[in-house]
């Protein structure tokens, strides 16, 4: 089984920034995809930001410039770097894993979410 843990969340000024982790652990293999979502209640979940084995990087077009995505294959971990905050960036934002856990069954997990709020 695979755990996800973020962290990093918090409050923060407009424009301020704010870096996520997300520790994957377990029985694992190798991590295809990693990825960042988000969601405030009441909401559908929404894509922010995604990162592949290649370190080929993806963006939602509201995160594009202000956030980067990364990963440090080292320690199963992903980052997601926050800059230039807006008051609609707040939401629970969490990650999520695609991979093959040993020998080689794929996986596929999400973490609970850690709270990043923007406010003045």
């Amino acid at each position: 089984q695979v755990r996800l843990v973020e962290s990093g969340g918090g409050l923060v000024q407009p424009g301020g920034s704010l870096t996520l982790s997300c520790a994957a652990s377990g029985n694992i293999f190798s991590i295809s995809k990693l990825a960042w979502n988000r969601q405030v209640p009441g909401n559908e979940r929404e894509f922010v930001a995604q990162i592949d084995s290649a370190g080929i990087t993806v963006y939602a077009g509201s995160v594009r410039g202000r956030f980067t995505i990364s990963r440090d294959n080292t320690k199963n971990t992903t980052y997601l770097q926050m800059n230039s905050l807006k008051l609609e960036d707040t939401a629970v934002y969490d990650c999520t894993a695609e991979g093959l856990v040993r020998p080689s069954r794929p996986f596929n997990a999400w973490g609970r979410g850690t709270q990043v709020t923007v406010s003045s």
